[in-house]
């Protein structure tokens, strides 16, 4: 983490500071290059001059000319003593006067030309043209040693490079110096989630951080409390299933290990007649483990922790009651009980199949709860002046007393004194899915008779989409 800052920041600071050096280098060039054509011109204007400077020719035609330097010529050489010179060479290059040092060049033409030497370590540049002067025609060459184009590197070194540079190393060691310091809390951070147990999911005290990196703690708090719910979602399901499970199992196990006894017997010939009372006990036995595994797999199935990051899709609430109507007819037949829809179009935005889960387990506790002769009625529909709609189950039975509606919603709690073969879980797996689905699920009574209340109404209410 700390070398991957400190990588970013110095590229962050190295990247500017480079195309400033950049920039200051192409500008540095630019003035050098216009000194240096400043330079040429300069030269250009003293080569006439230089020519004027030669007044006779010498009394040999070895001998010098007679000179006599034009006093620009000779302000220009002595403001550069050291780096400055000229040459008269006769038309065939022969040297006559002036500094030897300078190298010979024979102009094609009679335009001023110009070239560049190096001399002792020193680049100059020279202006060479072949004139007629009172000596005769001659080959004239002055030089200059402080031309800008050939002294700009060094001058970019110093000016631009250098200091740049030394920037870039201070940068260096003050980002390191920075980053170190101020990713302290954060790498104290890293090590203290890096040292937590597995099963550590305890939040972060988000006091203890940088502000820039609370967010990030609190999210990461969110994640260990869905981490830490679904955790004890599972332990809880898993003590429970092993709790509920035990004992239908067990009966089950024992009743078969008799009979077995019962059979294996040599009275008996490894044969063993059972009665329909027998087979009535193991047939309610076996349905009894089934419906409590069925039920245990859909609360499982219906945990809200697991289901908040699951896509939803819209529901027909009228389509879902009547396909659930149709599965529990035959229920309500075999009781005489009058099973109804009262439905009206809506729609929801949540899972299908939970929701379907939740009115069957609706309607099957009402089917079983309900005398017989009794009357059951699915609803659906928009809630009036609002953007919500409602599912309801409401039946004439016994009813759930006010004070025991909100634990009946507690897994595996029957009211006492309940008859029948519940496992206390279909209004538990009804809550789950309303929480599941952030919806509002409600037990009231459905009326009175001679003053108390009587029947059961649950309703669930959910936004509807836009």
């Amino acid at each position: 983490m700390k070398s991957g800052l400190q990588r970013r920041l110095l590229l962050l600071l190295l990247a500017p500071l480079s195309l400033f050096a950049l920039v200051s280098i192409y500008f540095d060039y630019e003035a050098a290059g216009n000194a240096a054509l400043q330079q040429d011109q300069q030269l250009r204007r003293l080569a006439p001059l230089l020519a004027d400077s030669v007044l006779a020719p010498g009394r040999t035609a070895d001998d010098s000319p007679v000179m006599l330097l034009a006093p620009p010529v000779e302000e220009f050489i002595k403001a550069r003593t050291g780096f400055a010179g000229y040459r008269v060479s006769d038309a065939d290059g022969r040297f006559l006067a002036g500094d030897a040092w300078i190298s010979m060049v024979v102009p094609t033409t009679r335009e001023p030309e110009f070239h560049s030497m190096e001399e002792n370590g020193v680049t100059y540049r020279v202006v060479v043209q072949r004139v007629r002067t009172a000596a005769g025609e001659l080959i004239l060459q002055l030089a200059d040693g402080s031309d800008a184009r050939q002294q700009w590197v060094r001058s970019v070194f110093f000016k631009v490079l250098l200091p740049n540079l030394i920037l870039v190393l201070a940068a260096a060691l003050a980002v390191n110096w920075a980053v170190t310091r101020a990713l302290r809390p954060l790498l104290a951070l890293k090590d203290a989630v890096e040292r937590r147990s597995p099963r550590d999911l305890s939040a972060i005290d988000p006091q203890s951080t940088p502000s820039e990196v609370r967010p990030l703690v609190a999210s990461l708090n969110r994640l260990f409390a869905l981490v830490n719910d679904q955790a004890e979602s599972q332990r809880r399901f898993v003590a429970d299933a092993a709790h509920q499970l035990r004992t239908p199992l067990a009966g089950l196990q024992a009743q078969v290990e008799a009979w077995a006894q019962a059979a294996m017997a040599p009275a008996a010939g490894r044969q063993l007649t059972l009665s329909a009372d027998k087979i009535m006990a193991l047939r309610s036995a076996t349905r009894r483990a089934s419906q409590l595994a069925n039920q245990l797999l859909a609360l499982s199935r219906a945990d809200a922790s697991h289901m908040a990051g699951q896509p939803v899709h819209r529901v027909d609430l009228k389509d879902l009651c009547e396909s659930v109507l149709a599965l529990h007819l035959d229920a309500a037949a075999a009781k005489g009980i009058d099973l109804g829809l009262e439905v009206r179009f809506a729609q929801v935005s949540g899972h299908e199949w939970l929701l379907r889960e939740l009115l069957g387990n609706l309607v099957d506790n009402a089917v079983k709860y309900t005398a017989p002769g009794g009357t059951v009625t699915i609803r659906c529909g928009r809630v009036e002046g609002q953007s919500q709609a409602f599912l309801e189950v409401e039946d004439d039975g016994p009813g759930i007393p006010a004070a025991e509606r909100a634990r009946v919603l507690e897994r595996f709690y029957r009211v006492p004194g309940t008859g029948g073969e519940g496992n206390g879980l279909g209004l538990a797996i009804a809550d789950e899915i309303a929480r599941a689905h952030r919806a509002l699920l409600t037990l009231e009574a459905a009326g009175s008779r001679d003053g108390v209340a009587c029947g059961l109404r649950v309703r669930l209410v959910m936004r509807s989409p836009a």
